[in-house]
């Protein structure tokens, strides 16, 4: 009889806090930390879920004991959270009066923690701006801000409203994602971002834009599951029945985890 399928391992790369009010008892500390419907979402999968700690060289712990590559051998796949903007010397520019907060010690750490899956052979998931992140590893490069930059006249994210904004979402005919969602040419999505794909990364497709041109999801060419989506999944819940399903992504995510967990797993045995 045939051994139970072990649990998936899944990382998920953190949010940083830094400066936190004092009422909150962490002076002058930084806090990493993962949303919980993001958690909760990779979860529902049936997948167990770890967050990534920075690995930092100038930490308590370094970066010749521990590296991203040896997260990247542990775990299954890798999904990066939104968050704050990527600063822009990331992509060869110089911030301007657009940008809202950047954090590039996340930057240069998540920019790592991707090359690093993708070397391994790893699925990577970027959620909103780890889709932009997925970008800048291939080459390209975003608007500081999209209505700032001329890229469109249409709100991307509107505070007050928050993940209750949304917009239409046109898939690219006979496409990848197209595939996951074959009842749906056209869908809708949350947007909760102000920043987006200037020039596309060097081997990666566009899978979906808004219908203002605006890329919202992209995947690498090459066949390895290097995806990435403008909007956060992990929100779609009962709130909203009208946006596109979360749940097909995730499970081309989680499949693409477990193939490459029995390769490795019958190469070595």
């Amino acid at each position: 009889m045939n051994a139970p399928a072990r649990k998936l391992l899944i990382g998920l790369s953190p949010r940083l806090m830094r400066n936190l009010p004092p009422e909150y008892g962490f002076r002058n500390k930084t806090l990493q930390y993962l949303e919980q419907s993001m958690a909760h979402w990779v979860m529902s999968s049936g997948a167990l879920v770890t967050m990534i700690p920075t690995v930092d060289a100038l930490g308590e712990v370094q970066a010749s004991d521990l590296s991203v590559c040896d997260y990247a051998s542990a775990l299954d796949g890798l999904i990066l959270q939104g968050g704050a903007d990527i600063d822009p010397q990331a992509y060869g520019e110089q911030p301007s009066e657009l940008l809202m907060t950047t954090d590039p010690d996340r930057d240069r750490f998540e920019l790592s923690l991707l090359r690093a899956f993708v070397e391994a052979g790893k699925p990577v998931l970027g959620i909103c701006r780890g889709m932009q992140l997925i970008n800048v590893a291939h080459g390209g490069s975003l608007y500081q801000d999209l209505v700032g930059g001329g890229a469109t006249g249409d709100l991307h994210y509107i505070p007050a409203r928050y993940d209750e904004h949304a917009h239409a979402l046109d898939l690219r005919p006979d496409g990848w994602l197209q595939a996951l969602y074959p009842q749906h040419g056209q869908a809708r999505v949350n947007s909760i971002h102000h920043q987006g794909i200037k020039a596309l990364g060097a081997g990666l497709e566009v899978e979906a834009w808004s219908q203002d041109g605006i890329p919202e999801c992209i995947r690498a060419a090459d066949g390895g599951f290097v995806v990435g989506v403008q909007w956060h999944p992990e929100f779609h819940d009962r709130r909203f029945p009208d946006l596109l399903p979360g749940r097909p992504l995730l499970m081309a995510f989680i499949e693409a985890a477990r193939a490459v967990e029995r390769a490795n797993a019958a190469a070595s045995g």
